[in-house]
Order: structure tokens, then sequence, then C-alpha cells
């Protein structure tokens, strides 16, 4: 049993009740502990100061684009991005995603699925505009190779399992 650990856990104890490990031989640890100690303190407060602002509520961003926002939220924030918004299928997707709740799987599983739908629309669009994507690159498969060899070769030989599999009931659906 490590010596460093003070005490035991009683049955019944919760285990963020244990007692933490002693990392008092570790240079700086703990070294904020006390309050005094941080760099923000005596700046930071608890609620925050907002002493001399001149609103209640911030003003409203002007909205021109769709912005998608909770169900369970009566408005959209006052501030939001609008880098991206919602375009093409992927923002079909959004759509339907928004008109569910956020405690709903569904909303977060179509969420990601939009992701993904918006990855091959972003490839789709580069190849009309004349732009072949090096998609091998911005997956980073130079440092896959350089610093996981092992995981790179395992990916290799289920992509080749799964393409030899398809050729395979490919020729054999032709030999019928």
């Amino acid at each position: 049993m490590d010596s460093r650990i003070t005490t035991t856990p009683e049955i019944g104890e919760h285990a963020h009740h244990r007692p933490k490990r002693d990392m008092s031989h570790i240079q700086g640890w703990g070294a904020d502990l006390d309050i005094k100690n941080r760099p923000a303190y005596p700046k930071e407060r608890t609620p925050p100061r907002l002493d001399n602002v001149h609103w209640d509520i911030p003003e409203q961003q002007p909205v021109n684009i769709k912005v998608h926002h909770s169900i369970e939220r009566p408005r959209i924030t006052p501030v939001f991005g609008t880098s991206s918004p919602p375009s093409g299928w992927s923002g079909k997707i959004r759509d339907y995603a928004f008109t569910l709740s956020e405690n709903d799987i569904r909303h977060w599983l179509l969420l990601m699925f939009a992701d993904r739908v918006n990855v091959v629309e972003g490839i789709g669009q580069d190849l009309s505009e004349g732009h072949v994507p090096n998609i091998l690159g911005e997956m980073g498969i130079k440092a896959e190779i350089r610093h996981n060899p092992v995981g790179f070769a395992g990916k290799v030989l289920v992509v080749g399992g799964i393409l030899g599999l398809l050729y395979g009931m490919r020729q054999r659906k032709k030999l019928r």
C-alpha cells in the first residue's frame, strides 16, 4: 500500500470524501489553494461585479441569418456566431435537430450526423470548385505513421480486410 495515503475511507463513504494523496513532495503543488496566492485575487469575486454596466440585458445582436437555439430557451442569446450558417442537407438536419429537446439523445446524434454530412458537402464543394482536397494529409496521416505506427497498421488492416471482403462478395456475385 502507498505510504502517502493518509487514511482509508470507512464503509459507506463516497469516493469524493476520500482523503487525497499527499503531493507535497511535488514542487509548487497546491500553490493556489490559498486564495491569497491566486493571480486574480482580490479581483475575483462571487457574484462578479457588474456595477457600472449600462444595461440589464445586453443589446441583441442583429439577426440576418438563420440562428438555431434550444427549444428550452425563449429567445436566442444576445451574441452568437455567424461564421458558418446552416446550409444544404446538413442545415436541414440541424433544423430538425433543434425541434427536439436538448435532453433527447436524438438531438445530439442528429447534430453529430449533420457535422459528418457537412464534411462530405465541403469535399463536394471543393471538388466542384476544381480543388482536390488532401484528405489523408488533413486527417494527419504523416503524424499517425510517425507517432502511432501500430495503430496505423491496425487501421490499414481493417480497411484492407473490409475492401477485400467487399471485393470477394462482388466476385462471388459475378460467378453466379
